[in-house]
């Protein structure tokens, strides 16, 4: 079964994680359901009954800021599980939109060039998750970006954790003997959502979690 035919499952998006994350450790050592956010307005030249200048306050928890936050940079977070690349495309075929399909396939193909990391070098590490779905439990595939001469790279699977259905080896085609860019399929049909990238001991791509 391939990544991008699994159910959807709820995700949360990691950037209105690491949103929350940063707002929740203003607090060193801090538990997170105990915390609240007050942000407050003083206005100058008032005074109440008790003297104090008059206040406007908003409270609420970190997610709540953070949500606001993502929402007037990125739009509403998405909480379904993103679709890959290809998935998304034969989703507008489906629909007859040929603009929409190719979108998809170029904004995938536009993002993999652009980013920071690309293009892949020998070395780098290349991890692959399924969530679960239905009776298979969540799993996943680590390969290797290798040198394959010629300026060409190759993608070798180092491990895995298939359900048993999976022992024959016929679970996954991403491997590769030689290529401009060894993890275009990835990119492409399981999505960069279900990928994190590994260089130097350190993720420079972390997908979705």
């Amino acid at each position: 079964m391939s990544a991008n035919r699994r159910p959807a499952v709820r995700r949360v998006d990691p950037r209105l994680e690491i949103m929350t994350e940063t707002i929740e450790r203003l607090v060193p050592g801090a538990t997170p359901a105990f915390l609240s956010v007050t942000v407050t307005e003083t206005l100058p030249d008032t005074t109440g009954h008790d003297g104090e200048p008059h206040k406007h306050t908003w409270t609420g928890p970190p997610q709540a800021l953070a949500e606001r936050l993502f929402t007037a940079l990125h739009g509403r977070p998405r909480t379904e599980e993103p679709a890959s690349p290809l998935a998304e495309a034969e989703g507008a075929k489906r629909r007859r939109d040929i603009v929409g399909e190719a979108s998809a396939l170029m904004s995938a193909g536009t993002a993999l060039e652009s980013a920071p990391w690309y293009p892949c070098r020998p070395g780098d590490i290349i991890h692959l998750h399924y969530p679960p779905a239905g009776d298979f439990p969540a799993f996943g595939e680590t390969y290797l970006v290798g040198d394959a001469g010629d300026g060409l790279m190759s993608l070798q699977r180092l491990a895995h954790t298939w359900p048993e259905d999976w022992s024959d080896g016929s679970g996954s085609g991403f491997l590769v003997e030689g290529a401009d860019c060894p993890i275009y399929d990835l990119w492409f049909e399981a999505g960069p959502h279900l990928l994190t990238v590994v260089r130097d001991g350190r993720p420079v791509h972390v997908g979705a979690r």
